[in-house]
């Protein structure tokens, strides 16, 4: 791998998440020695990327740096038309026209040569056709989640019982039969996942939840990776 190739792809890596990753890691994945990934750390610290870490410690990507967004390689190309042809299969009309859409623009921003990848992929998402329906409209899910603001869910169990919720909507989770919407339940005073088959009828409230969507994700991500480790010490 060329250098200028290398430099590029520590800066990828670095962005790809905001925890800190070791040069061992990155070695790994370049296929390279740590002490040229420490030289190249080093090179990009003094071109004033702003790179925060040590040694032995790991390395994350400060904000304020970006790069060109339109220099994107064959597999990644590829990869977002894969990943939009997932929700175009998947999604609610709202993001399947989303999907569409971003596979258009991309196609009409990248280079010549790498064209074809979007408007002839090699690869293909197919619909799912086990998906079960819902009665939940997702396009206002979505909006909640971004404003920060509750729903209140009429929602059937497994045993059909109807239970009256009012919940904190932070995310959704798209399986091959159905979809969950995660959030804080009022009711149980707990994190709660309703599938969305289930939901009976929804009210889009005005009222704010008092805490930001991005917090609860990651206070729910915390306690499941607590649940899994707790898990995996037990068994």
């Amino acid at each position: 791998m060329r250098r200028a190739d290398r430099l590029f792809q520590i800066i990828q890596i670095l962005r790809r998440t905001r925890r800190p990753v070791t040069a061992d890691a990155i070695a790994q994945e370049l296929e390279t020695s740590k002490r040229t990934v420490y030289r190249d750390i080093a090179d990009l610290i003094g071109q004033r990327a702003p790179i925060r870490g040590e040694a032995g410690v790991g390395y994350i990507l400060e904000d304020g740096f970006d790069l060109p967004p339109l220099m994107l390689t064959p597999d990644e190309v590829e990869a977002a038309v894969l990943g939009a042809q997932m929700v175009a299969a998947r999604g609610d009309p709202a993001l399947k026209r989303a999907a569409e859409d971003l596979i258009a623009k991309i196609a009409a921003v990248i280079p010549e040569t790498l064209r074809p990848l979007a408007l002839e992929p090699a690869t293909r998402a197919l619909p799912n056709w086990h998906a079960k329906p819902d009665n939940l409209d997702m396009a206002e899910v979505r909006r909640a989640i971004r404003a920060g603001r509750k729903i209140a869910l009429t929602y059937r169990d497994e045993q059909e019982r109807e239970t009256r919720r009012t919940v904190w909507p932070f995310a959704i989770g798209y399986y091959e039969t159905s979809r969950l919407l995660v959030t804080w339940c009022e009711l149980r005073q707990a994190f709660r996942s309703f599938r969305t088959d289930r939901v009976s009828a929804a009210e889009f409230t005005d009222e704010r939840y008092p805490e930001r969507p991005a917090a609860l994700r990651a206070r729910w991500r915390r306690l499941r990776e607590e649940h899994w480790q707790n898990m995996k010490e037990a068994g």
